[in-house]
């Protein structure tokens, strides 16, 4: 299972896939089988909102302590980590995120999930979804801790499985290391992860060399206006114009401002003003969601944000105390960024052991994020986060033939093939823990 790194360099280098992978393929068919359906089923069911993943946190708990490992709960909130400890090695990190969305479930599937839970930041109660998939995650992490709690006599280092709350917030992996994750369980000498995905096909192993997921700021506008009658404009300073020119003035900035060959995202997802017909009312508010792939992007959107909304306050005559405030949000993320010569080499690994015809390396089109680097990119840990498809390409031919398209994350309509996809998980993740811990 071991793979020289050498050899990574040699054209000529011929893979061969050990017979271990059909019995590892075996074994895991049987668990999914035996147990691991049922596991998904009960996470689908049972979706839990960021911050508040109590029930799920037992469960996880439970299942790890079954599975051999040594569980610390309440890390971070309600995070987990779970240590399998097995002589000398490497200290190799995987993380699974557990959290829901606030959304009501229209996929169709038999087992639709029908709970609510009162939102911990709003204070509403709201219907619950897993509509990202973390239900495939930690169903797969509970698959690959059995895995190599069966095969020790194959590894040898310390593994730590992570069970992260409140990804979708963006708050969850930052919470772990405030509560000094590293400083009370060890430092990792590499660190794992992977999201499923619906833009690719079931089964199918994705990885990159480069950044798979985008930086994210979450930024508010807060827009101070003069209120009037809506009969007399002349009276006021109407928020809702100068809000208007604001959004209009921030599409500038990729199109004109940002080099053309690299990414960057500023999207207005909520626009509030005012409460009546013919009332201008004195204040806006404008919220953002930005996206990078660098701090030198990062930061030209950022000051093109202040820059844009001060000066359009002026432009519209309010005294300078009175210029809209340009709010940065503490949910940003950096950009997720793979070690290239360690997904190089776990990328052979799994051609190897999984075949050819299931890697591959297909750029995501779009700039979701993810907050993984908190983990990662201070103190720097080399790193590979890979997506694992989940959708049957049935449904892909579908599409392309005028059917219905492929539901997105964080859609009502998402749905996963949950069998070739906890699969997927369980094997790309038990072949990436022996090509790092492996004899």
């Amino acid at each position: 299972m071991k793979y020289c790194l050498a050899a990574l360099a040699s054209a000529s280098l011929v893979l061969v896939s050990p017979v271990f992978s059909n019995e590892l393929a075996d074994d895991i068919k049987q668990d999914y089988d035996a147990y691991l359906e049922n596991l998904w089923d009960h996470f689908h069911r049972n979706p839990e909102l960021s911050l508040v993943e109590f029930r799920t946190a037992e469960r996880m708990a439970n299942e790890l302590r079954g599975a051999g490992f040594e569980v610390t709960e309440q890390v971070g909130g309600t995070g987990l980590v779970a240590i399998l400890e097995n002589g000398v090695g490497p200290l190799v990190m995987m993380r699974a995120d557990m959290d829901g969305l606030p959304v009501e479930e229209k996929s169709g599937l038999p087992n639709a999930s029908k709970a609510q839970q009162r939102d911990p930041i709003s204070g509403a109660v709201v219907p619950t979804m897993h509509a990202c998939g973390h239900d495939v995650h930690i169903t797969s992490l509970v698959g690959s801790a059995r895995q190599m709690a069966a095969r020790k006599d194959a590894w040898h280092g310390t593994l730590m499985l992570v069970v992260q709350p409140a990804e979708e917030r963006g708050l969850g992996a930052k919470a772990m290391r405030k509560d000094r994750i590293w400083e009370r369980f060890g430092q990792p000498d590499y660190a794992l992860g992977f999201h499923v995905s619906a833009g690719d096909v079931a089964g199918t192993i994705n990885v990159s060399e480069g950044s798979p997921y985008a930086g994210v700021d979450t930024v508010d506008i807060i827009i101070h206006g003069v209120g009037a009658h809506g009969a007399h404009p002349h009276r006021g300073k109407d928020p809702i114009v100068l809000g208007s020119q604001i959004v209009l003035a921030l599409q500038t900035l990729v199109a004109r401002e940002l080099p053309p060959r690299d990414p960057g995202v500023v999207t207005v997802g909520s626009f509030h003003a005012g409460t009546k017909h013919n009332i201008i009312s004195d204040g806006a508010h404008l919220q953002l969601t930005v996206r990078n792939t660098s701090e030198e992007t990062r930061q030209l959107l950022l000051e093109g944000i202040v820059r844009i909304a001060e000066n359009m306050g002026r432009v519209a005559g309010l005294p300078e105390d009175k210029l809209p405030e340009v709010i940065i949000q503490d949910e940003s993320v950096p950009p997720t960024t793979n070690t290239p010569q360690l997904a190089r080499r776990l990328k052979l690994a799994w051609a190897a052991d999984l075949g050819e015809d299931r890697i591959v390396d297909n750029p995501s089109k779009g700039m979701g994020g993810e907050d993984f680097p908190y983990f990662t990119v201070d103190p720097y840990i080399e790193t590979v986060y890979w997506a694992v498809g989940g959708t049957p390409q049935e449904d892909f031919d579908r599409e392309a033939a005028g059917g219905a398209p492929v539901p997105s994350h964080h859609s009502p309509l998402f749905k996963i093939a949950p069998e070739p996809s906890v699969r997927a998980g369980v094997e790309s993740t038990v072949v990436a823990l022996l090509e790092l811990m492996g004899d």
